[in-house]
C-alpha cells in the first residue's frame, strides 16, 4: 500500500523508532536456533536505530554474539485494545558497539534511561546497535506496508557539525529554555503540559521526554548545524506562542 496525504508511513515509523523506550527483542538461541524473546529497554540513535544496553550474562546477549540477527517489535502503547495502535517490526542485525562509536550511544542511551547509570560500567554490560534491514509497520485497518531502511532512517551524511553540537544544544535546551519545550508538547504537539526535557537532536527533529511519556518534534526541514538548529528552535516556539495567542484572543 502506498502512503496518502493524512497517512505518512514513513514518519510514523521514525517517530515510533524515535519515541519508543522499551521493546521485544527476539533472538536465535544458540545450538537450536529456536526463536527466544525477552523485553529491553532502547534508545535511539541520530539515525534512528535503535541503541541497546545489555548485559552478556543474559541469554539473549549470548545468542546475539553467536547470531546476529533479531527482530524488534515496538507499539504505541495506545490506551484500550492495543491493537488498534500502531507497531513497528524491525528486522536486522545487532552489532556490539566499537569503542570509537560508545560515548555517543552512552550519552544518548542514558539520556532517556539515567537509572542506567547504576550499571553501564559494570564490566558484564555493553552497548550494541542494531543496524535494520527492514521493517513492517502495522497502523491500523489496511494501514500494513513493509518498509526500507532508507525509508525510515535519518541521512546524517551531511550531519557532522550538527551531532557535535547535539550534547550542548539539548543541554541549553534543558538548563535554560525549559518553557519553550513546554510550549512545543503542548501547542505544537498538543501534549500535556509537564517537565518536557529534550533527549537528542538529529536533522529530523528533536525527542522529548517527561518522566514515562515521549514524544517527537519532526522539523519543516532538515537541519545539519548547531547554527541552523538554533534557528530553527527559535522558529518553532514563536510559532508555539503565536498558536497560543491566537486560541486567547
Amino acid at each position: 500500500m502506498q502512503s496518502t496525504p493524512d497517512f505518512n508511513s514513513a514518519r510514523l515509523a521514525r517517530s515510533l523508532l524515535r519515541r519508543s523506550r522499551q521493546g521485544a527483542l527476539a533472538t536465535l538461541m544458540t545450538g537450536s536456533g529456536d526463536p527466544y524473546c525477552s523485553l529491553v529497554n532502547l534508545a535511539s540513535h541520530p539515525d534512528g536505530s535503535p541503541i541497546l544496553l545489555i548485559s552478556r550474562l543474559a541469554l539473549h546477549t549470548k545468542n546475539i554474539l553467536a547470531d546476529g540477527r533479531v527482530s524488534l517489535m515496538l507499539d504505541e502503547r495506545a490506551e484500550g485494545d492495543p491493537l488498534e495502535g500502531a507497531r513497528i517490526m524491525l528486522a536486522g542485525r545487532a552489532e556490539e558497539a566499537t569503542e570509537a562509536a560508545v560515548p555517543l550511544l552512552r550519552r544518548r542511551y542514558l539520556g532517556v534511561h539515567p537509572s542506567a547509570e547504576a550499571f553501564v560500567d559494570f564490566k558484564d554490560f555493553a552497548f550494541f546497535r542494531v543496524r535494520p534491514t527492514g521493517a513492517h509497520l502495522v497502523a491500523g485497518f489496511g494501514r500494513i506496508i513493509d518498509l526500507k531502511p532508507e525509508q525510515f532512517l535519518t541521512d546524517l551524511s551531511d550531519a557532522a557539525p550538527l551531532l557535535e553540537a547535539e550534547e550542548g544544544a539539548a543541554a541549553h535546551m534543558n538548563e535554560d529554555h525549559r518553557e519553550a519545550m513546554n510550549l512545543y508538547a503542548t501547542r505544537l504537539l498538543g501534549a500535556e503540559s509537564a517537565d518536557w526535557i529534550c533527549t537528542g537532536c538529529d536533522p529530523d527533529g528533536i525527542d522529548m521526554q517527561a518522566d514515562r511519556k515521549t514524544l517527537r518534534l519532526d522539523f519543516p526541514e532538515r537541519v545539519t548545524t548547531g547554527t541552523e538548529l538554533r534557528k530553527m528552535l527559535i522558529r518553532l516556539a514563536a510559532e508555539a506562542r503565536a498558536k497560543g495567542s491566537s486560541h486567547s484572543g
